[in-house]
């Protein structure tokens, strides 16, 4: 299969998984208090540069479709981008993989619930709902599913990390 065909499947598959598991899930992804299921795939840049892209085309639509207001769809899914990209270059230790979705969703995610939705909690109050919810999502879920996934990785590793 072409190279670019390749890693533009798997940033797909990777946006639409994440698409579902946010609508799936859409009691618990948006609000002050939120526990993202999806987020879990934040760790996924541990294998490919693929989700990079992915995640983030993921959250965007995924906030559209959940009803985001504009300024969530643009930061939150900025702050997601740039979360996996971090991610990515953290790869070379797998337990630092999920800081930046953390620590970046936590302060962006809550400043837009305190000021873009005007929540009426204080910001450490809803940073810290935002920072449970990515700990556990993303620490608890997303490190079983990289470690259930290392098996199979060969299958989805980028070429230039082997």
């Amino acid at each position: 299969m072409n190279r670019n065909v390749n890693y533009l499947v798997k940033a797909g598959v990777i946006a639409a998984i994440y698409v579902v598991l946010v609508l799936v899930f859409n009691f618990s992804s948006f609000g002050p208090i939120q526990f993202r299921v999806a987020e879990a795939l934040t760790v996924l840049p541990y294998f490919t540069s693929a989700a990079i892209p992915g995640v983030f085309v993921g959250c965007l639509i995924a906030n559209i479709l959940g009803g985001a207001i504009i300024w969530d769809v643009i930061f939150g899914s900025l702050a997601t981008l740039l979360a996996a990209y971090l991610s990515y270059k953290l790869r070379k230790k797998a337990w630092l993989v999920p800081v930046p979705p953390i620590l970046i969703n936590t302060v962006v995610v809550g400043t837009l619930l305190k000021l873009a939705y005007g929540f009426q909690d204080g910001l450490i109050v809803l940073m810290s709902g935002v920072f449970l919810g990515e700990m556990v999502s993303v620490y608890g879920i997303g490190l079983i599913l990289l470690n259930a996934l290392r098996p199979v990785s060969k299958f989805i590793v980028d070429k230039e990390l082997i």
